[in-house]
């Protein structure tokens, strides 16, 4: 137990302030990140309240550059990680490019935690060889939105030709779970597992930021606690199942049938290549 760490990102609200309450709970070391500062401090103290101590970082998770500097930062205050769930995401109900010329949403949700994912692995491989095998993990939290697109153009990732909210947050979410996929074999033989989750809908801050109409459509849907949507996530970052296989997209603790690109091998190491060509960096 003593010396584990975990880090969460989007963990100032939702299920990521309860992955990472839970995490503290079992002794890890947990650094928590978040984007706006008045909800990171808010988090901090509920935390150091409950008895389950956080520390919370800031990062803009739209931009490529604060995940290269999240990744040192945190770099500089632990020597290993052996959780890593990749949490921070949403909808957009609007195109933004970043000064980066990104389109900020799909960064947010997929390509700042695969370049985060990259340059946290050293830290990561650094426990893995202290730990078990199979008990370091990375967790992506996805979304069944992976499951309702049929596909995604590989020369235009972010859906720039063609760009709207709901088509987006999906890509964004399959690219999630195409990132566990392709991770798996290649972490494989340093004992590391990687895995992807849909929460389930969940009533939380998401909505709130999503289209008039995706509020709409759900504002009256049945919904689970914060708590209940993080189970599986924290399920799947320290349970001993989910350490005996690697690159599987679970829900309510099971596994559960991805896209069907996702069990296209082929098209996952085409999904990689176009990643590292848009992120300018590999992924491992």
């Amino acid at each position: 137990m003593a010396g584990r760490v975990a880090v969460v990102t989007g963990a100032s609200s939702g299920i990521g302030l309860e992955t990472a309450r839970a995490l503290a709970g079992q002794g890890f070391r947990v650094i928590g990140v978040g984007r706006d500062p008045g909800r990171c401090a808010k988090a901090e103290a509920d935390l150091a309240a409950s008895g389950t101590p956080v520390e919370m970082l800031r990062a803009d998770l739209s931009l490529l550059a604060e995940a290269d500097r999240l990744g040192q930062e945190i770099a500089g205050k632990v020597d290993r990680i052996d959780v890593l769930v990749n949490n921070a995401g949403g909808m957009a109900r609007e195109q933004v490019m970043t000064p980066e010329g990104l389109e900020a949403n799909y960064v947010a949700n997929f390509l700042a935690p695969f370049v985060l994912t990259a340059r946290l692995l050293p830290l990561l491989r650094k426990a893995a060889k202290q730990a078990p095998e199979g008990s370091v993990r990375i967790v992506n939290t996805a979304s069944d939105g992976s499951e309702m697109i049929p596909g995604i153009n590989l020369a235009d990732l972010q859906n720039l030709a063609n760009w709207n909210p709901g088509a987006a947050y999906c890509s964004g979410k399959l690219a999630n779970v195409l990132h566990a996929r392709a991770l798996a074999p290649r972490l494989a033989a340093d004992g590391i597992v990687a895995h992807s989750v849909h929460p389930g809908t969940v009533g939380s801050n998401f909505f709130a930021h999503t289209p008039d109409s995706v509020q709409a459509a759900y504002g009256d849907a049945p919904k689970l606690t914060t708590a209940q949507g993080a189970d599986t996530v924290i399920w799947l970052a320290t349970a001993d199942e989910p350490g005996r296989s690697s690159g599987g997209y679970w829900f309510e603790r099971a596994l559960r049938k991805p896209n069907p690109l996702v069990e296209d091998e082929a098209f996952v190491e085409a999904f990689w290549q176009a990643a590292e060509t848009l992120a300018g960096r590999p992924g491992t």
